[in-house]
C-alpha cells in the first residue's frame, strides 16, 4: 500500500516550498475536517478545477458520495476514467481544436494526451490500478434536470409534502415554504419579496395550507388552488381583497403557459428528485452524482439549484448525527448563488446548511473564481479555505477578510501580514491550505488527476457518455418489471348499480385514465383494511403499517378467499363514494355480498389471514450487530453500514492514536537529542582534526627550518600535537557511537511507525462495507396487534370496448 493511502484521509498533493519552489512530502487532508466545510478560491488557470476533482476522487476512493453542482461542466470530467491508459480510450474525448493547436491529427494528439496522463500519474506514485480502484469504488452519473442528454430529474417531488422533520421545525419550514415559492415565481420572471409582493404572500399561504393538510403538489393542482384557493383569508383581509380573482387568474394563465410549454415537458420526466438516490445507487454504492446546469437559462438555474438545496436540507435534517463524513455536497462556480447583499432564494437554504450540516457529517465545498461576490459573514462557517492565485487586489483583501473571520471563529491566531505575503506567491497549481484543525497553514501544489481533465462537456458529450449506461437501466428495469397484485375482473355480463342495504358500505377506487371508444365498468370486490403494529425488543424496532386488500366474492362455498386477495395500494381517503359517470356498468354481484353478517365474519378472517401472513422483513449486519429500518431499502441500509463502519474505524484509529501518542512522542525526543548530539560531536571533531593539524604540522615546521638537533621545546610541541591527534581519534569514535545511537532511534520509530499502521490495518479491517453480508431478519405481529379497520364492498373500474374486452381504468 502507498504511504498516502491511508484510512479517513485524502491524498491531494505535495508541500511545496515558495521560496525554494521544490515539493516535498505528501499533503493527507484528513476527511472529517471537511465536515466543518471548505471553500476553494482561484482564478481561471489557478487549478481550482483539479484541486477539487482530485478532492472528489479521494473522497469515492473512500467509499463518501457527494452530489456535485456543475454550472459549466468541467466537473462531467469525473466519468472521463481510463485505468489502461490507451491512446482510443482517450480518442472520443480529445478536443480536435487542441490538437490542430499541436499540429497533429487527433489520432496522434489522443495517444499523446494517454502518455501525458501515464507519466503524469506516475510523478505523482500513483499506479494506474487506482484509477480502476476510483471506478470500483463509487458510480458516476450526469444528471441534467431540463434536459435528455444525461438522466433527466423530475422536479414534482419537490412539492410535495416535506417530511416529518421539517414539518415539525417552523422555521425550517417556513423557509421551504417560502424559497418553493421564491423558486417558482423567479421561473415565471417575477422577482417577489417575501414580504412585500401579493404573488409571493398568496402563493406561500397556499403551499402551506396544502402541505399543513398533508396534500402534495403538482404544477396542475397549483393552478387550480390558484384560481379556487383552500383559504378564505390572509391576516385580517379576505381573499378577494387580497388577491381578486382577476389576478389569481393572470398568475395561474402564466403558471399554466409554463407547463403548457413542450420544453417544460423535459421538467416533469425522469428520476425523482431524491437526496439518497442521488447520493447511493439501488445497491448501495456511493455515487458521484454530478448535476450538470450548463444548458439551462439563467433563472431556470436559479429554480432548480434552490430546489436542490431544499431537498438536501431536508434530507440531512433526517439523519442521525455523526462527527464522520457522511457525505458532501459540491458547488462549482457559486457566483451569483451566495452573494453578499442580495437574498437570492438559493441563499437561504445554502446559509442554513452551512450552519447546520455539520453536525449531521454533511460536508459542504464551495468553489469560485470571484471572491468579492461571495458573502464572507455566511462562509466564516468553513473551517477549511484552499487559496490559488487571486487575480486583484481586492480578491486579495476579500479573501483575507474571510480568512480572518474563520480563524476568530476557531480561536485560531491570525498573522494577516504573513498571509498576505504568502498569497503573493501562489502560482499555477499552488495552494495555501488554511485549516482550522491544524496548527498552522500549508502550501502545495496539487496532484495529478485520475480523471481526463478534457474541459467542459456539452450536451452532446453528455449523451454519448450517459447513454449506454440509461439503456442498461432501462434494460434492467424491464426486467425487474412487475405489476401490482390484482384481482381479475369477472366475465358476468354488464348490469345496472345494484340496490344495497344501507347498512353495507360500499365505495369506488377513482379512475386514473381516460377513454374516448370505451365504456367505464365496475366489477365488485371485497375490501379489508387493518392497522399493524410490529415491534422487536432486541432490535429497538417498532412499526405501523396499514394493510389493505381486495379480494374476489363468490356464491362458492368459501365466498372470500384472503389467501388469495392482492395489495391495495390507494388510501381510504381517496376511495370515491359514488362511481365516476353515471352511465357506468357493473358486473353481477353475488348474493352473499348483499347479507350484513357476512362482512362482520370476513373481517375476522380478514385479521385471521393479516395475522398470518403479514411480516416486516429487515436487514441484518452480523458485523455491525444491527437490523436496518423499516422500509429502509437493501442499498440504503448498507449506505448507512458504510457511515457506522467509518465511525467506528475513526474511533478505532483514534484509540491508537492516543495509544501510541507517549510512545511516539518520546522516541520522537530521543531522535532529536540524539541528533543533537552527533551534529555536536562532529562539530568537535572537525573543529579538533583542523587544531591538530595545525600543532602537528607547525611541530614538523619548527623542526625542519630550526636547528638541526630537535631542542626540548620541539619535542614537546611534537608530544603535545601527538596527544591532540588522540583526542581527535576519540572524538571521531564519539561521532561515530553518535551516529549509531542516533540510528538505532530511527530505527525504533520507524517500527513503531510499522506496528501503528499494522495494528490499525487489523482494527479497522472489519469496517469494510464492501464486505459485508446481510442476513434477512422478519417481525411478525403478536394477534393483539391486528387491528381491523374497515371490510367493506369496492367496486374496481375497468374500460369495456365493444367486443367485450377491458383494460383496468385506475392504473
Amino acid at each position: 500500500m502507498y504511504d498516502y493511502e491511508k484510512l479517513g484521509h485524502f491524498y491531494l498533493g505535495r508541500e511545496y516550498d515558495l521560496a525554494a519552489k521544490t515539493r516535498s512530502s505528501d499533503l493527507l487532508y484528513e476527511s472529517k475536517d471537511l465536515v466543518t466545510h471548505a471553500v476553494c478560491v482561484g482564478m481561471t488557470g489557478s487549478g481550482k478545477t483539479g484541486l477539487c476533482i482530485g478532492l472528489l476522487e479521494e473522497a469515492a476512493i473512500d467509499g463518501i458520495p457527494a452530489i456535485i453542482i456543475d454550472p459549466k461542466g468541467d466537473l462531467s470530467n469525473l466519468m472521463l476514467t481510463f485505468p489502461q491508459l490507451r491512446g482510443e480510450d482517450f480518442r472520443p474525448w480529445v478536443n480536435p481544436d487542441d490538437a490542430r493547436k499541436e499540429q497533429v491529427d487527433v489520432d496522434t494528439f489522443a495517444q499523446q494526451q494517454a502518455d501525458l496522463w501515464r507519466k503524469g500519474l506516475s510523478d505523482w506514485n500513483q499506479p494506474p490500478e487506482r484509477i480502476q480502484k476510483l471506478r470500483d469504488a463509487a458510480d458516476v452519473q450526469i444528471y441534467t434536470p431540463g434536459s435528455s442528454s444525461g438522466v433527466p430529474i423530475s422536479i414534482m417531488k419537490s412539492f410535495a409534502v416535506p417530511d416529518k422533520a421539517i414539518r415539525d421545525d417552523v422555521e425550517l419550514l417556513r423557509d421551504r415554504v417560502s424559497n418553493t415559492a421564491t423558486s417558482l415565481l423567479g421561473l415565471l420572471g417575477i422577482d417577489a419579496d417575501p414580504i412585500q409582493s401579493r404573488e409571493h404572500i398568496f402563493l406561500s399561504n397556499v403551499i402551506a395550507k396544502s402541505w399543513a393538510d398533508g396534500k402534495d403538489l403538482d404544477l396542475a393542482r397549483l393552478i387550480q388552488q390558484i384560481q379556487q384557493p383552500p383559504i378564505d383569508r390572509i391576516g385580517v383581509l379576505d381573499i378577494e381583497s387580497f388577491f381578486p380573482q382577476k389576478d389569481r387568474f393572470n398568475l395561474a394563465m402564466q403558471l399554466n403557459n409554463l407547463l403548457a410549454a413542450p420544453g417544460f415537458q423535459s421538467w416533469m420526466e425522469g428520476v425523482p428528485l431524491d437526496i439518497q438516490s442521488l447520493l447511493y445507487t439501488p445497491e448501495g454504492k456511493p455515487r458521484l452524482a454530478v448535476i450538470s446546469i450548463a444548458h439551462l437559462g439563467d433563472s431556470e438555474r436559479m429554480f432548480f439549484v434552490s430546489l436542490l438545496l431544499n431537498q438536501m436540507l431536508g434530507w440531512t435534517r433526517m439523519q442521525s448525527g455523526t462527527t464522520s463524513l457522511r457525505a458532501i455536497l459540491y458547488m462549482d462556480e457559486i457566483f451569483g448563488y451566495f452573494p453578499p447583499v442580495a437574498n437570492p432564494p438559493s441563499k437561504q437554504p445554502l446559509l442554513t446548511l452551512l450552519k447546520q450540516a455539520r453536525a449531521f457529517g454533511v460536508g459542504i465545498c464551495l468553489a469560485t473564481q470571484n471572491p468579492v461576490d461571495l458573502d464572507y459573514k455566511g462562509l466564516a462557517n468553513c473551517g477549511t479555505w484552499f487559496i490559488g492565485r487571486l487575480q486583484t487586489e481586492r480578491d486579495k483583501q476579500r479573501v483575507l477578510e474571510g480568512l480572518e473571520g474563520a480563524a476568530a471563529g476557531a480561536s485560531q491566531k491570525f498573522d494577516r501580514s504573513r498571509m498576505e505575503q504568502t498569497l503573493a506567491g501562489l502560482g499555477n497549481r499552488v495552494f495555501l491550505l488554511n485549516n482550522v484543525h491544524d496548527d498552522k497553514p500549508v502550501t502545495f501544489t496539487t496532484r495529478w488527476a485520475l480523471s481526463y481533465l478534457r474541459g467542459p462537456l456539452g450536451r452532446d458529450e453528455i449523451r454519448k457518455l450517459m447513454d449506454p449506461i440509461k439503456q442498461i437501466a432501462s434494460s434492467k428495469s424491464r426486467a425487474t418489471e412487475t405489476t401490482a397484485a390484482t384481482v381479475p375482473e369477472s366475465k358476468h355480463k354488464p348490469l345496472g348499480r345494484p340496490v344495497m342495504p344501507p347498512d353495507i358500505k360500499q365505495y369506488f377506487v377513482p379512475v386514473r385514465s381516460s377513454s374516448k371508444d370505451r365504456s367505464l365498468h365496475y366489477e365488485p370486490l371485497i375490501l379489508g383494511t387493518t392497522d399493524v403494529f410490529f415491534q422487536d425488543r432486541s432490535t429497538e424496532t417498532q412499526a405501523n403499517r396499514h394493510i389493505a386488500k381486495l379480494a374476489a366474492v363468490s356464491d362458492g362455498p368459501v365466498p372470500v378467499e384472503w389467501d388469495k386477495s392482492g395489495e391495495c395500494v390507494l388510501p381510504e381517503d381517496e376511495l370515491e363514494d359514488t362511481p365516476a359517470t353515471s352511465d357506468a356498468s357493473f358486473g353481477e354481484l353475488p348474493s352473499v355480498a348483499m347479507q350484513s353478517k357476512r362482512y362482520d365474519q370476513w373481517q375476522k378472517a380478514f385479521a385471521d389471514h393479516v395475522y398470518r401472513t403479514a411480516k416486516l422483513e429487515l436487514f441484518w449486519s452480523e458485523e455491525a450487530d444491527l437490523a436496518s429500518k423499516p422500509d429502509e431499502a437493501e442499498g440504503a441500509f448498507r449506505a448507512r453500514l458504510g457511515l457506522v463502519f467509518r465511525e467506528q474505524r475513526d474511533a478505532a484509529v483514534e484509540k491508537l492514536r492516543v495509544k501510541y501518542a507517549p510512545k511516539l512522542a518520546g522516541l520522537q525526543e530521543k531522535v532529536r537529542k540524539a541528533d543533537q548530539t552527533r551534529r555536536r560531536e562532529a562539530e568537535e571533531a572537525s573543529t579538533s582534526k583542523w587544531t591538530s593539524a595545525l600543532q602537528v604540522g607547525a611541530s614538523l615546521l619548527g623542526a625542519v627550518l630550526g636547528r638541526k638537533t630537535i631542542s626540548a621545546a620541539n619535542a614537546g610541541r611534537v608530544a603535545t600535537a601527538s596527544r591532540s591527534v588522540g583526542r581527535t581519534m576519540k572524538q571521531s569514535s564519539d561521532v561515530t557511537r553518535a551516529e549509531e545511537t542516533l540510528e538505532k532511534y530511527q530505527s525504533d520509530l520507524a517500527d513503531l511507525d510499522e506496528a501503528f499502521r499494522a495494528e490499525v490495518e487489523s482494527a479497522t479491517a472489519k469496517f469494510q462495507e464492501s464486505t459485508v453480508t446481510l442476513e434477512p431478519f422478519v417481525i411478525r405481529p403478536r394477534k393483539m396487534d391486528v387491528k381491523p379497520r374497515l371490510i367493506a364492498l369496492a367496486w374496481l373500474p375497468y374500460w369495456r370496448d365493444t367486443d367485450g374486452q377491458t383494460t383496468p381504468a385506475w392504473a
